[in-house]
């Protein structure tokens, strides 16, 4: 018998069931409130880490599954329940992702339980890379890192925007320029602890959709850290630009090596978003009457919702290849993880505009669901690396080629 299998094994199956159950019985019913609201979720971050969902030991348990799926089937049920609610409660995934993509075990250990916090105390991470003139360039980065070996001191100063818990988490993982220079290649991850000085909330972002997810500005100015803040350590940072200097390759860098890791996951939301459309339009379809007969005997809704069915699963496919490459550190020789991410966040806009048009008014009022879905998905075209960055990266791994 071979081997392969496209199964879930018992444990995802019941931790996919139990995400479900959470996402259908305590997101969804709040969803709406706070995307009207624009507030972050206290009260259901507090439940999911009562219940064990928010928590380090459960996204141990989710990097040490040895298929490397998990991560991906919780953030696909819990953008299922809604998404801006899903970034809330594991948008502090990112800052973890930028800790152990790029810091030392001992530093994984100290500071990834941290961006949790406790049962009873729930805390917040942000992971900041963007700033207002570097977005998808992330060699233009100007916040920079100096440092003062006599004190064995880092000062950090510079804005960074569009940061997931920006200001109001309690660890902040930041890409500072250590070499400018060098480029990318003169950047690396720093962790800024709770109350340190210097950092502070700048704007708080009004947006048109995840809107239960906080994004703000974060300020750095004179931020001062110990050395052993530098994720990775001096030694290793001493190498590795040394290695730029002489024009070699060295380990990925600060900013990509995180978003690398990320890409499944962040492609497994917009799948979660696209299969909630989805259902919902086709359950309408069946039971809304028209000239006689269900919409869905109508081949022009019928087959609308046969390509929702066959672009999400075809979605699912390629989130499952890229996990299952990132979770056996399998190289993304052709950009797969890029693949995952561009497919699947195109699928959800795709899917949730179709949506709406098998439902037609009803679909486009504040009181339906698939209104907020639509307005959600927009932002997996765009951030985590827009779809244009995504085929950049996929037509430079396929062709070996620098193309700009």
């Amino acid at each position: 018998m071979s081997d392969f299998s496209l199964s879930l094994n018992e444990d995802q199956t019941s931790i996919k069931k139990w995400v479900h159950d959470f996402a259908e019985t305590v997101v969804r019913p709040v969803a709406h409130e706070y995307d009207e609201r624009e507030e972050t979720p206290w009260p259901v971050i507090e439940e999911a880490a009562k219940v064990g969902l928010y928590s380090f030991d459960f996204i141990a348990n989710c990097y040490q599954d040895k298929t490397g799926l998990m991560l991906a089937l919780v953030n696909e049920e819990l953008s299922w329940g809604d998404a801006g609610i899903a970034l809330s409660i594991f948008g502090s995934t990112l800052a973890v992702a930028g800790i152990v993509a790029n810091g030392t075990p001992e530093q994984v250990a100290e500071w990834v339980p941290q961006c949790f916090g406790t049962v009873t105390k729930p805390k917040l991470a942000a992971f900041a890379v963007t700033e207002p003139d570097a977005g998808s360039d992330v060699s233009s980065l100007r916040t920079l890192a100096t440092y003062d070996q006599a004190t064995d001191t880092w000062t950090i100063n510079g804005t960074k925007t569009w940061i997931t818990n920006g200001g109001i988490a309690d660890i902040h993982v930041v890409v500072a320029t250590v070499d400018p220079s060098l480029g990318a290649r003169g950047q690396a991850s720093f962790v800024i602890p709770p109350n340190t000085p210097g950092l502070a909330m700048g704007q708080k972002f009004k947006k048109m959709g995840i809107r239960a997810s906080h994004t703000a500005e974060v300020i750095l100015n004179d931020v001062k850290i110990s050395g052993n803040m530098l994720l990775g350590g001096k030694d290793r940072l001493d190498e590795r630009l040394a290695l730029a200097k002489e024009g070699k390759r060295a380990s990925s860098q600060a900013a990509m090596a995180t978003f690398e890791a990320s890409r499944p996951t962040v492609a497994a939301q917009a799948v979660g978003i696209a299969r909630a459309a989805y259902e919902y339009s086709l359950e309408y379809a069946k039971h809304r009457k028209q000239f006689g007969k269900a919409i869905i005997e109508n081949q022009a809704i019928s087959f609308k919702l046969a390509d929702m069915a066959m672009r999400i699963d075809a979605a699912r496919l390629l989130v499952h290849r890229a996990a299952w490459m990132a979770g056996n550190h399998v190289p993304f020789g052709a950009g797969e993880g890029s693949m995952s991410k561009a497919f699947a966040g195109e699928t959800a806009v795709w899917v949730t505009d179709n949506a709406i048009q098998i439902l037609g008014g009803y679909g486009y009022v504040r009181e339906c669901p698939l209104e907020r879905w639509h307005r959600d998905a927009k932002i997996y075209t765009i951030f985590e690396g827009t779809s244009e960055i995504q085929r950049l990266i996929i037509a430079r791994a396929i062709s070996g080629m620098r193309i700009n």
